[in-house]
């Protein structure tokens, strides 16, 4: 499984680069329309979950990558529903948003712990998924704390979960040059 994940590293840096701009986006735009943030939404979803899928496809046998499944087939609906459906109302958003993050950050430390029998240090992954519940929690508890506030939050999550991923994905690529090394 650890040549496996180091042999794609890339994929999980790109996943947190696409992170990063959206949050970066939704910080420069602050006054940004629901219907635009909808649709950076969608698109970052969309994005996100065609890498997971092709990392799960990519994989070689062990239950990853049917959790790795899961996380892309959800983040490719949710991307599809809210561009086909960008109408929907704020508080529809805002909860597809704190769900999806929820059971994205959920499967990335099972994930984790999975990994933790191969490696050591998989906490980088452990806490971008903490990161992530943690964000789809607070979301749930405060959904209606102001659509500036919201875009806010949705930035510093993607900018710190993207930040996350790109150090757990050095992390992989490290770990793969010594195994070969070796």
């Amino acid at each position: 499984m650890l040549e496996q994940l180091s042999r794609h590293w890339w994929m999980l840096a790109l996943r947190g680069v696409f992170a990063i701009i959206f949050g970066f986006l939704a910080w420069i735009w602050p006054g940004i329309t629901l219907l635009v943030l909808v649709i950076l939404f969608g698109a970052y979803a969309f994005v996100d979950g065609i890498f997971a899928l092709v990392a799960a496809i990519k994989g070689r046998g062990g239950q990853s990558r049917l959790w790795l499944a899961v996380m892309g087939v959800a983040g490719v609906l949710l991307g599809l529903v809210t561009l086909f459906w960008p109408h929907i109302t704020g508080l529809v958003l805002l909860l597809l948003i704190a769900w999806w993050a929820i059971v994205t950050g959920v499967f990335e430390i099972m994930a984790a712990i999975r990994m933790r029998k191969e490696i050591e240090g998989e906490w980088l992954y452990i806490l971008s998924g903490a990161v992530s519940v943690l964000f789809g929690v607070l979301i749930l508890v405060w959904p209606a704390s102001g659509a500036l506030a919201i875009v806010w939050m949705i930035g510093l999550f993607s900018i710190i979960f993207g930040a996350l991923m790109i150090a757990a994905s050095i992390r992989l690529r490290k770990l793969g040059q010594v195994a070969v090394v070796v």
